[in-house]
């Protein structure tokens, strides 16, 4: 049964909708308030960890008709705080769905409030930035006492509250891949396997540990959060440099440029969608890719390092490359799925990365 149910951001501006999905601890959901652009994949979206702190609200108006499958999880369990839409599924129609979206929230713990003008919360938060908000069935003071209060992800280290907590592995070809786990999505596993026996292990492993393996390459995941609280993570990359080829995706990426001397930013409202275009400067290609984060790397870069990929929309860093040592990242998601494949190619170019520097 689905109640009145109100939502609050930190400036003030509230929405109406009704309250669905699971019961918000204390009635209320709190988070930062993101706004994401696909109109598929919202089961890929709503499991991705990097929403960990996060509050999801999706831009297209009709979300859960194909339902969910356990197969298009991207993780263990659901990182993020909550999920705004305008009109959530009741009945799922999709030979491959095994429940209705509504229900997976609400049993992964997930509350939502369906029924908000998306259209009109997306022109907010495009003109505010990303905001802490808050959303139940409290009053509209409470809830915004409860959305001012909520820190969001400006200099929080968010990446160890999602990484496995232990080792674990995934077969594959004869190379030998270390994936350091900042909330790594399965859709990449998948995308590793493909190329390389992967060992993937807790963010914190110090770089010693994983040189004893003799890897043919270490890769750095996606994850959430801030990427200059991750310092300890960059004091890690910093050693593998030079000593064996590396390969980062998102936040794997800045803390990859954090390593060579980069700064990263927070953006006004984050890239959060599925067909961001980006230019990759070298075959002058357009790639339309998948993206998820807030923050990105500063474009003056350190010497040794290059830009490779930029974003054809604002101009943001999309890829950088080390000219010195075998390394490079890109802050989009060539494994998405569903998502443009266009950018899957960046996998072989990691494989012939090792392969080269195996001779």
């Amino acid at each position: 049964m689905r109640s009145e149910g109100l939502l609050v951001l930190a400036d003030g501006t509230s929405f109406t909708g009704e309250l669905c999905g699971a019961e918000p601890p204390g009635g209320v959901a709190i988070g930062e308030l993101v706004f994401n652009t696909a109109m598929s994949g919202y089961q890929e979206i709503v499991t991705d960890p990097s929403y960990a702190g996060q509050m999801i609200a999706f831009t297209y108006t009709h979300i859960g008709n194909y339902g969910v499958t356990p197969d298009d999880d991207e993780s263990r369990g659901l990182f993020c705080r909550g999920v705004v839409v305008r009109d959530l599924a009741r009945r799922p129609s999709s030979w491959r769905s095994a429940e209705s979206l509504e229900s997976y929230l609400a049993r992964q713990g997930v509350p939502v409030l369906s029924g908000v003008d998306t259209r009109m919360l997306t022109r907010r938060l495009r003109q505010s930035g990303s905001l802490p908000a808050a959303f139940g069935a409290l009053s509209y003071s409470e809830l915004v006492e409860s959305a001012l209060a909520e820190p969001g992800t400006d200099g929080r280290d968010l990446a160890s509250t999602v990484t496995t907590g232990a080792p674990y592995e995934r077969s594959g070809g004869r190379l030998t891949v270390v994936a350091y786990d900042f909330g790594i999505k399965t859709s990449i596993l998948r995308q590793l396997a493909s190329i390389a026996s992967v060992a993937v292990v807790p963010a914190s492993t110090p770089a010693a540990e994983v040189l004893e393996a003799r890897p043919d390459g270490v890769f750095l995941s996606n994850g959430p959060g801030d990427p200059a609280a991750l310092g300890w993570a960059a004091d890690n990359v910093r050693a593998l440099l030079g000593r064996v080829p590396v390969f980062g995706i998102c936040l794997g990426h800045q803390v990859l440029a954090s390593a060579l001397g980069a700064k990263t930013y927070k953006l006004r409202f984050g890239h959060h969608g599925a067909n961001h275009p980006v230019r990759n400067l070298a075959s002058r290609a357009v790639e339309i890719t998948s993206q998820n984060h807030n923050y990105a790397v500063d474009g003056d870069l350190p010497a040794g390092v290059e830009v490779t990929h930029l974003n054809l929309n604002d101009g943001v860093v999309e890829g950088i490359s080390c000219t010195e040592v075998p390394a490079f990242g890109v802050q989009y998601h060539p494994e998405a799925g569903p998502g443009p494949h266009d950018a899957r190619y960046l996998f072989e170019e990691f494989r012939a990365l090792m392969e080269g520097e195996r001779r």
